[in-house]
């Protein structure tokens, strides 16, 4: 099948402007998960409450079109309860049905789990098989999901009653993207003022349903990798970084009163590294070109990344400081290539 990657770089800015018509202030956010939508990677989002992290999804999840499922983390929900549903029947007798992740069989395009660290870690563990292999077992087979999105958020305020994900259930997403309030006090009034924005039932209605055919979203993904041109020069930036991030006080690398040398336990695998590499093509593409610069790297880092950096536990409490301030220093450390294409 010929893909011609000009009209789907149309189709995704058309993708887009149908989110930003329900989510305003969130360029950053929106270009992420598009990156992430055609790299065919699951999404984390985390912020405060309030931000606009749920409705920021569910617009993804409308304007992405395909069937969908949406699960709430709850201290007691447990993996049953998204494997299947059991209830007694209109006659009496006991029912047992297919649950949220079974329910549309495998055509389910997006699954959506809202507040994912309030489930606890025995659904974090189904998460990461399906996340991982698109795939779990059930009813005495294998179901497949080739077309499967986990799109999930969750808050960083409250603490009581939540579970962290464990490493590997958070290297599963492609992008952990940070959401802010907006910077702009003219959006910040206008998502207050503006009554468009108090209904979000009937803001998420208004936005465009299916702008992209998800069926074809595999293959179209595939084609931009094979076609976005990643450069010697463009390699040996990306594995400096990866090695600074490794080994911080090997690259020289100084965070002011953070003895460095003890600051990481585990780098980026390169199952990371891989992600990142994928998400810059992307990026790339999406600007119109056809090889990967050290902006489309920048822009794509934190996003993949920093949810890959483990640090010593030690310095975990304050990971919300540290691992920008060392990904900022492995930025400033390792020289930008000249040439690109």
């Amino acid at each position: 099948m010929s893909i011609d990657l000009e009209d789907w770089r149309r189709r995704a800015a058309a993708f887009e402007a149908a989110v930003a018509t329900a989510v305003v202030g969130q360029d950053r956010a929106v270009r992420l998960t598009t990156i992430a939508v055609f790299c065919r990677g699951h999404v984390l989002l985390e912020g405060d409450v309030g931000v606009g992290k749920t409705t920021l999804l569910r617009a993804v999840a409308r304007a992405l079109g395909g069937p969908y499922e949406r699960i709430e983390g709850t201290v007691d929900l447990m993996p049953n309860d998204v494997v299947y549903a059991a209830h007694v029947g209109e006659d009496g007798r006991p029912r047992v049905e297919p649950g949220p992740i079974l329910a549309h069989g495998e055509d389910l395009c997006v699954f959506f789990f809202n507040e994912i660290n309030r489930a606890r870690p025995q659904v974090h563990a189904l998460l990461l098989r399906a996340m991982a292999e698109r795939s779990i077992g059930a009813f005495r087979r294998e179901w497949h999901f080739p077309h499967l999105q986990v799109f999930a958020d969750r808050n960083r305020v409250e603490r009581e009653e939540t579970f962290e994900l464990p490493a590997a259930a958070r290297d599963r997403f492609f992008v952990e993207i940070a959401v802010e309030a907006p910077a702009d006090p003219a959006i910040r009034r206008r998502l207050v003022f503006d009554t468009r924005f108090h209904d979000t039932d009937a803001l998420i209605a208004a936005v465009p349903e299916a702008v992209l055919p998800f069926r074809e979203l595999g293959a179209v993904a595939a084609a931009i990798q094979r076609a976005v041109h990643a450069s010697p020069a463009i390699e040996r930036y990306v594995f400096d970084l990866w090695e600074a991030l490794r080994d911080p006080a090997a690259a020289g690398i100084e965070i002011p009163g953070v003895p460095v040398e003890r600051l990481v336990q585990g780098g980026a695998s390169p199952r990371g590294v891989s992600a990142l590499v994928r998400a810059a093509r992307a990026h790339a593409w999406l600007e119109g070109r056809r090889f990967v610069d050290p902006d489309d790297v920048g822009a794509v880092f934190r996003a993949v990344m920093g949810h890959r950096i483990f640090l010593a536990p030690a310095y975990e409490a304050r990971r919300d400081r540290l691992v920008p301030a060392l990904v900022d220093a492995a930025f400033a450390r390792v020289a930008v290539p000249a040439e690109a294409a």
